[in-house]
């Protein structure tokens, strides 16, 4: 479909807009002439591609009939303009005749309908001009201008995405290509991923790594380390693109990607202080009491040392619209070359949507921001992972493991998303509901819960579930993890001793 432009503005009369009215005429009558001709030109432009409106409705009404597959011609769109004002001003319908009187239009329509198109959007980049200068000279409400600089950068960017229909249309080749890619990256990984890895080989194993183009929920609980578990996959994955340029591997195979990072929850300074601390094996809570000795200082300056290259940014501005979220996202893909490979937002909740989807109520909000997230994700080509809470109902069950019903607010997450996941630790709530600590007079049956109580503690103590509810391309399941709550660290469960990395 072609994109929409913004309406024509008005204009002193001195002043010309670009426009080509003939061609837009002798365009409109080779299609009457040629429906060959509509067919192939009907998805290339919109009405209000045309500077004069009545070729705009009656580029319309060619697209419905051909749409109900019936002869667009002067004869069968004449009772569609019997009572067209504008119509009438050139002499009736007798007006669709004279566009196919010369037939000029036959060898040229194709030019015709680029040079309508481009013109179109050279008068939308007028608007777009004069909405920029307009909203800077008015300085009645609050005056942001970096909101207006995003708010440009968007309406500009809907004007680059034209609607060339076909360079959007791949063959069955180009598609079979990319294909055969991610089949050579899987192998040559070893067979266990073809996307971007996450760092935890358990988790790549059942989804084959994080693939373009999806977005990816990661929802659970307060407490359950979703953000902990997002900053550990973004940190994999910059530091594996690290190992991999500095090891001379091509970009296009490389399992690590650049990330970006956008908290909305967090600061800059406290998800590098995770990251540190995690790296260094530094207990989070000594470095945010400063309770931190001489060695581990010495250690965590040597870590920072060795991580200050790594492809890792982080944009913690508060109250982002998906909007503006979009906008920095491609910014930043352009300032790295095209080189961004995944994208993490926490929270998916913590993001507006436009105003209009705001007065609708918050369920459409949420559904207007998944769509939006799916967007980011198609249009720059990475995965989105968008970490999500859950509603409360989850606490009301004897079960507490997470089901796709209790996305919070809206069914559209789980519509959008190509996969779900959900963190649960068992032992979180089991600490929680820890029973009466037994004294040497307790009754045999308190002794008898308390035991019970902590033999189950020792069997889930440290471990968490990574729960696959959706997977679009793949199968769902679990995954058992190992979760280090000192440093918020995830890595696989490995039998008779500590956890690792993965891929």
């Amino acid at each position: 479909m072609a994109t929409a432009f913004l309406p024509t503005p008005p204009v002193p009369e001195t002043v010309s807009l670009p426009q080509n009215v003939e061609a837009e005429a002798a365009m409109l009558g080779a299609m009457m002439i040629d429906n060959r001709l509509a067919d192939d030109l009907i998805d290339r432009l919109d009405a209000e591609h045309f500077f004069e409106p009545l070729h705009g409705r009656i580029f319309s009404a060619i697209k419905t009939l051909r749409g109900n597959d019936m002869l667009a011609s002067p004869v069968t769109l004449r009772p569609m303009f019997e009572q067209d004002a504008g119509m009438r001003e050139l002499g009736g319908p007798a007006y669709l005749a004279q566009l196919t009187g010369s037939g000029a239009g036959l060898i040229g329509a194709r030019q015709f309908a680029k040079q309508i198109y481009d013109l179109a959007m050279l008068r939308t980049l007028v608007t777009v001009g004069r909405g920029l200068v307009d909203r800077a000279m008015d300085t009645s409400e609050e005056v942001n201008p970096r909101a207006q600089i995003e708010a440009a950068e968007e309406e500009l960017y809907k004007v680059a995405s034209d609607g060339a229909t076909e360079s959007q249309t791949k063959s069955f080749l180009q598609a079979a290509k990319t294909t055969l890619k991610m089949a050579e990256i899987a192998l040559n990984s070893g067979g266990h991923i073809s996307g971007i890895t996450t760092g935890i080989e358990s988790i790549n194993t059942k989804i084959g790594g994080m693939h373009r183009s999806d977005l990816m929920i990661l929802a659970g609980r307060p407490g359950m380390g979703k953000t902990s578990l997002a900053t550990n996959i973004a940190f994999n994955a910059a530091q594996r693109w690290m190992r991999d340029m500095a090891d001379g591997i091509d970009p296009e195979r490389s399992l690590g990607a650049k990330v970006a990072f956008f908290s909305l929850e967090m600061s800059a300074d406290q998800l590098a202080g995770r990251v540190l601390s995690e790296q260094a094996r530094i207990n989070s809570d000594v470095l945010r009491s400063g309770k931190i000795s001489r060695h581990e200082f010495q250690a965590l300056a040597t870590t920072a040392a060795e991580l200050e290259n790594l492809p890792l940014f982080i944009d913690d501005t508060a109250n982002l619209s998906i909007a503006s979220l979009h906008t920095r996202a491609r910014r930043l893909q352009r300032r790295h070359n095209n080189q961004l490979g995944l994208i993490i937002v926490d929270y998916l909740q913590l993001l507006s949507g436009s105003a209009k989807a705001s007065g609708d109520g918050r369920v459409q909000e949420i559904s207007e921001i998944s769509r939006g997230l799916k967007g980011v994700a198609k249009d720059l080509n990475v995965p989105v992972m968008a970490l999500s809470q859950l509603s409360r109902a989850v606490e009301q069950r004897e079960d507490k493991r997470p089901l796709l019903s209790d996305l919070r607010e809206s069914g559209s997450i789980e519509q959008d998303a190509d996969m779900v996941m959900f963190v649960y630790r068992e032992d979180y709530y089991l600490n929680m509901a820890q029973p009466e600590i037994p004294s040497a007079n307790s009754p045999a049956g308190v002794q008898d819960k308390h035991a019970q109580w902590s033999e189950h503690l020792s069997r889930v103590d440290g471990l968490a579930e990574l729960i696959i509810a959706k997977q679009r391309h793949g199968s769902t399941g679990k995954v058992m993890l190992k979760f280090e709550p000192h440093i918020t660290r995830f890595s696989d469960v490995v039998v008779g001793g500590g956890g690792g990395g993965g891929y």
